[in-house]
């Protein structure tokens, strides 16, 4: 998903993860498991901390940067995906809930799971009667083929979401988007027999289709109201809350959308009466607010700062509010494989070799915000496979084979180059200032440039025609599953088609036939066993071409003020609160 356990937790999201298309409809129940109070560390891991039925209030929400985007149809960051479905209804989603349960994909716009042809590539869904957007006229399967058509052919206005659909899909190679191909029909591979009807037709067949659908590029858009990238001014509701203000930069205010009707969503329950979030709020100052019990909600999710990890640790009536979630994600180094000296395999190996893991993961707060890593498939990944193909002792780096490969790629002294990290992320800040300092005892000099993390992607470390011009050659990022299986963590970021002008997480660029084939084949293939054998063959693969540097299995150290009802850490996004649960009990 998208940018950026306690073992029992990790080893019950491997167990569902492919499990989870046959489950059934959503329940009423949207919390499941058990409610429980405020006095233990890690409550909200398995279950449902100051549980509430109680209605209004304002639920707040503060984040250090911007978003990509808030529009469901041009976003990548997890947080924003896990936040939209406070106004946005996807087909599916994964169903608000404790611990494993959270994983479970489950019919949200459409009435059922999709129903698949016996090859996989004919997947069928049915909305649900009675749905409206905030205007009181109905959504339309025509609305959910426009969102998908904007979101994943449209990449000169809405760059930032996922390419899954412009892969898949039938003609998805030479359908030219909803702005530039004027055919009143649009995509022919997406059929919408009646208002209620929504067929895709695939060029092969895809087992996980029910998690595609779930994205919020499914979200119903009405193409009335489309103004491409400017939509995010206006978004039209299809969920419980609706936009009264939404200032570029600075924030939003939802309120109640009075046209949602309850009746057609088993899976909110959508308490409070207005949510309100704010921008470009200093970290520190977002951990202070909900430590003094001003603010309910980090929207970003990754846990407390740096500085501010001491302070909830060593003081027992803070460390109580505190959940060390594992949140499924990979931090990790991209090397551009366009960017010299990095188009040499040695000089990649190099890095692989020189880097001080250990020292990433304790400039990132030490084992409470995540464990060293070897692979890019972190372990609640369905196909991960534990290996390390280079080795060092402690993670510390080998500065002898790291010199070697120098050697191999002609830099014998070393070389200089380019460091990016998100300078609004200051845990991602101490971690690249720490890969530097272990570099350099190998003669690599990485000059760290820094951007903010809501254009990182759109503007800087996600436009190839930037990074080359610029020479960014190692590319601080993180990445976590779009779904709990190895094509939903892997494709986005090493399969070549996902290589985009702007807005791509494939920051290494890479483009292997091999690979891409693997990925592609495996994702066909109907056999559990056989596709979870594959993702971590591919992991492998692409450990050996070694343009991924794995740092950090991330976790997330996140504190719930007692302002807050109904809080469970949800492993579906990364590892954050579920926000759709979440209301106010002060």
């Amino acid at each position: 998903m998208k940018r950026s356990k306690a073992t029992a937790a990790m080893a019950a999201a491997v167990v569902l993860a492919l499990g989870a298309t046959a489950c059934g409809g959503g329940s009423k129940d949207s919390g499941g498991g058990k409610g429980g109070g405020s006095s233990a560390a890690d409550a909200a891991l398995a279950s449902i901390v100051n549980p509430s039925d109680k209605k209004g209030g304002t639920l707040t929400f503060a984040h250090s940067d911007v978003p990509d985007s808030l529009d469901p149809g041009n976003t990548y960051y997890g947080w924003v995906q896990n936040f939209a479905r406070l106004y946005a209804r996807s087909l599916t989603t994964f169903k608000p809930a404790v611990g494993k349960a959270g994983l479970q994909i489950v019919p949200d716009l459409a009435e059922s799971l999709g129903k698949p042809s016996a090859d996989a590539k004919t997947w069928t869904y049915t909305l649900r009667q009675g749905v409206k957007y905030e205007d009181g006229t109905p959504v339309t399967s025509k609305d959910v083929k426009y969102a998908v058509e904007r979101s994943n052919f449209a990449p000169e206005a809405l760059s930032n979401g996922p390419t899954y659909f412009k892969a898949h899909l039938a003609d998805g190679d030479k359908y030219q988007g909803p702005y530039k191909d004027k055919s009143p029909d649009g995509i022919k591979s997406i059929e919408t027999p009646d208002d209620r009807t929504i067929v895709f037709h695939l060029k092969d067949g895809f087992a996980d289709f029910d998690y595609l659908a779930g994205l919020p590029g499914t979200a119903p858009v009405p193409q009335k109201a489309d103004k491409g990238a400017d939509y995010v001014k206006h978004i039209i509701s299809s969920g419980p809350y609706k936009f009264s203000s939404y200032e570029d930069g600075k924030g939003a205010t939802l309120v109640r959308n009075p046209e949602w009707d309850p009746k057609t969503d088993p899976i909110r329950k959508a308490l409070p009466d207005k949510v309100e979030i704010k921008f470009k709020v200093n970290q520190v100052t977002i951990d202070n607010n909900l430590i003094n019990n001003s603010l309910q909600v980090d929207a970003q999710g990754n846990g407390v700062d740096p500085q501010t990890q001491p302070k909830v640790l060593q003081d027992p009536k803070y460390k109580k509010q505190t959940d060390s979630a594992i949140a499924g994600a990979t931090s990790y180094i991209g090397l551009n494989l366009h960017v010299k000296p990095f188009d040499n395999i040695h000089c990649r190996k190099a890095v692989q070799w020189g880097v001080d893991r250990a020292s990433a993961q304790e400039a990132a707060g030490g084992p409470p915000k995540g464990d060293v890593a070897t692979t890019l498939l972190p372990p609640t990944v369905n196909g991960y496979t534990k290996f390390d193909e280079y080795p060092t002792p402690n993670g510390k780096g080998d500065i002898a084979k790291a010199k070697e490969e120098l050697a191999q790629c002609g830099q014998p002294n070393g070389f200089t180059t380019t460091l990016t990290a998100r300078s609004d992320r200051n845990t991602e800040m101490a971690m690249a200032t720490a890969v530097q300092a272990s570099l350099k005892k190998i003669g690599i000099t990485a000059e760290i440039k820094s951007f903010p993390s809501g254009k990182y992607f759109t503007n800087f470390a996600g436009v190839p025609d930037y990074v080359h011009s610029h020479n960014l050659g190692m590319i601080m990022t993180a990445w976590g599953a779009d779904w709990p299986t190895g094509f939903g963590f892997l494709d986005q970021i090493t399969n070549g088609a996902a290589i985009k002008p702007s807005g791509g997480n494939n920051v290494q660029e890479l483009d292997d036939p091999k690979i891409n084939e693997m990925l592609n084949s495996a994702i066909k293939n109907t056999d559990a066993a056989a596709r979870n054998k594959a993702w971590g063959d591919i992991d492998k693969l692409i450990a050996d071409n070694a343009s991924a540097v794995p740092l950090v299995y991330r976790k997330n150290l996140l504190f719930r003020p007692t302002g807050a009802a109904n809080v469970t850490v949800t492993q579906a996004y990364l590892g954050m609160y579920d926000y759709a649960l979440m209301s106010v009990s002060k």
